[in-house]
């Protein structure tokens, strides 16, 4: 994990923080994060901000508890970050989550803030399965954001060549106390 490269592309995964169950009544699009899954937001877009993350774009699902994982970003960003909710992220299947990726390669940096399975599905898809699971403990957890840095930047049709160079997980402790 190095620094000191740039990369042709870098790309910033984020599954939204923890949430609550839906409430009689209430859709699973509606679903909102928990207390613990707004102190988890604060605490990966504080991290990210710390670690002097910030995306050129932040495509963002616009299911609830995703835009409630992103509006902490506003704060440790800037107000001037390029945030765009789309649907697709909520409804679609990871080749979804694949192909914003492609359609958004020429910019420096990319982060989406959507669901599992897609999100954990696409690390291991760029990362293959072996990396993806010396990363991953068991599963991608919520609030979980990886930094994946591209030697090239990714092409439909061809391999996706990146490494994984930071993957920050908010401590459950503090998101608890928070």
């Amino acid at each position: 994990m190095q620094d000191s490269v740039v990369p042709a592309f870098q790309l910033l995964l984020l599954r939204h923080a923890r949430s609550g169950w839906a409430l009689p009544g209430q859709s699973d699009f509606d679903r909102a994060l928990d207390d613990v899954g707004f102190a988890e937001a604060e605490l990966t877009a504080q991290s990210a901000a710390d670690h002097r993350i910030r995306p050129d774009l932040i495509l963002c699902s616009t299911a609830v508890r995703c835009r409630q994982t992103a509006e902490p970003l506003y704060r440790a960003f800037g107000e001037d970050i390029d945030i765009r909710y789309l649907d697709p992220l909520y409804t679609g299947p990871t080749t979804v989550y694949a192909d914003l990726v492609e359609a958004h390669a020429s910019r420096p940096s990319l982060m989406i803030i959507g669901h599992n399975p897609m999100i954990e599905e696409l690390f291991r898809r760029i990362l293959g399965e072996d990396r993806a699971a010396a990363a991953l403990a068991d599963a991608y957890p919520p609030a979980g954001m990886a930094v994946i840095d591209f030697a090239a930047r990714p092409i439909a049709g061809k391999a996706w060549t990146a490494t994984l160079s930071k993957f920050l997980v908010p401590a459950l402790e503090e998101a608890e106390k928070g």
